[in-house]
């Protein structure tokens, strides 16, 4: 009864399908960005067949478009970018991996990854570090008005930080403690692998601590 019930879930396309990276981004002043690589996990208990689609494949050179995975296994699928051109700046092209078992031709599964091509990597850098600053401006402020509201009437009464600050430090170290995505030598799983990004907000975070609890402590006379 259980492969009964199973069989019609494949059939119907619902398989996730587990890739890394879900968009790729290629710069046309840095040569080295114009081959990128998809890695496809199987974890199943079953191999998996395999093909690579794009919406414009006049642009994109796929190494192995199609192939087979073994059960519990992953494989690398090369895209080269061979048309850089001023006129596709901007433009998000797709691709869509669809997977099937060995001896099925219709699609258990399908996942799409967005694809950029972008002028300069300098100019993506300067747009991460100005975000990165707004982002800090907005949690020193956002700090800075939690202090005004959660300030004690009685500053003696108050000898060491606050429960919520400690559980926050707690937290963001534990984050920065946790793999970066595209490690694969971890066994910590792939949805607790956090992106630089996030692990950047968790040190903003933790480091407005350490000064919050800084100002706060009491001067010892």
């Amino acid at each position: 009864m259980q492969q009964q019930k199973r069989q019609p879930e494949l059939v119907e396309g619902n398989l996730p399908v587990f890739v890394f990276p879900t968009e790729l981004i290629f710069y046309a002043d840095d040569q080295s960005t114009h081959k990128q690589v998809l890695t496809l996990y199987n974890p199943y208990e079953f191999a998996l067949k395999f093909k690579v689609l794009c919406t414009t494949p006049n642009k994109y050179a796929v190494v192995d478009a199609t192939g087979a995975v073994k059960p519990q296994c992953c494989v690398d699928i090369v895209i080269r970018h061979r048309d850089v051109r001023a006129a596709y700046y901007g433009v998000i092209d797709k691709f869509r991996l669809q997977v099937s078992e060995q001896s099925q031709r219709k699609a258990l599964g399908k996942k799409e990854i967005i694809a950029t091509l972008l002028p300069s990597a300098k100019e993506q850098q300067q747009q991460k570090e100005e975000e990165e600053k707004r982002i800090k401006e907005h949690l020193a402020e956002s700090v800075f008005f939690e202090q005004t509201l959660c300030q004690p009437e009685n500053r003696t009464a108050s000898s060491g930080p606050s429960l919520l600050t400690v559980f926050l430090g707690v937290v963001c170290v534990a984050a920065l403690m946790l793999p970066t995505s595209g490690e694969m030598e971890s066994l910590v799983p792939l949805y607790l692998h956090l992106s630089v990004n996030q692990k950047l907000v968790a040190a903003y975070v933790l480091d407005l601590k350490n000064s919050h609890t800084k100002l706060n402590s009491p001067v010892q006379k």
